[in-house]
């Protein structure tokens, strides 16, 4: 049977309740595996585990009961291993880093920042910033349009200069949320997005960081802001016990079936 993993936490953790259930139909029973200074919060490992919404939430469910007693690394949603002597002998060989990252995420949580152009305001940013656009803007507008040509330019112009202009913005978002951050760590990309960051935050200045997040929003309202948290933090655990099963990635932007 393989071993679920849901997170890691200091052997001396408090227990978890008794009876707790984690992923699978019906739920496996969670327990605890325990290696030197380190503890895994695991349970059997259903054959047939996908990201769906009961799956999810058992997850965070875990994590959340665990996480009331203390720190806990939090493993992304999916992440199995061959048994428990692979869980345990993986606390073993990286006791360092996880005991590092337990004192490093102690009182802190994840908040994930996706960004994006509002269309119609970044462009008027774009023809208002940069006259050698307006003025082809203008010349085709007066000649009925323009040729074929004189379009196609105008559309490479444009298209060039908003993508100077993501990232640009992706720069100054950073620069605004980073000071009320510990650390910050920068996503894959994605379509459609011209930001997406993570920033782990301690619990008690999670209102400051908010507060910038607001500031950014005032001051660049050409941008749409997603914020997402606060989460356990996913992003600053790496590497794990076990990589995600299969489709059975997660952490900030897992979905459901």
């Amino acid at each position: 049977m393989s071993t679920y993993v849901y997170g890691i936490t200091a052997a001396s953790h408090p227990s978890l309740p008794e009876n707790m259930g984690g992923v699978g139909e019906p739920a496996r029973p969670v327990r605890v595996l325990r290696a030197g200074d380190l503890a895994a919060v695991v349970s059997d490992a259903p054959d047939d585990l996908r990201p769906k919404r009961r799956e999810l939430l058992a997850h965070q469910n875990v994590l959340a009961e665990a996480g009331a007693g203390g720190c806990v690394l939090p493993m992304r949603f999916g992440s199995v291993a061959p048994d428990d002597e692979a869980v345990t002998g993986v606390l073993v060989e990286r006791a360092d880093h996880y005991a590092e990252r337990l004192r490093a995420l102690d009182g802190r949580v994840e908040y994930n920042v996706k960004a994006h152009h509002v269309e119609e305001a970044v462009l008027h940013h774009v023809m208002a910033g940069n006259p050698e656009i307006r003025a082809l803007a203008e010349a085709n507008r007066l000649s009925g349009g323009g040729s074929y040509e004189q379009k196609i330019q105008l559309g490479e112009m444009v298209a060039a200069a908003v993508k100077d202009k993501e990232a640009e913005d992706a720069q100054v978002l950073e620069r605004t949320l980073e000071p009320a951050a510990d650390a910050v760590s920068v996503g894959p990309e994605s379509t459609g997005w011209l930001a997406n960051v993570s920033y782990l935050v301690e619990r008690a200045r999670a209102e400051e960081f908010l507060a910038a997040v607001e500031r950014a929003r005032t001051d660049m309202p050409h941008l749409e802001l997603r914020v997402n948290g606060p989460l356990p933090p996913y992003s600053f655990v790496e590497p794990g016990p076990a990589q995600p099963a299969g489709t059975a990635a997660g952490g900030a932007d897992a979905g459901a079936e």
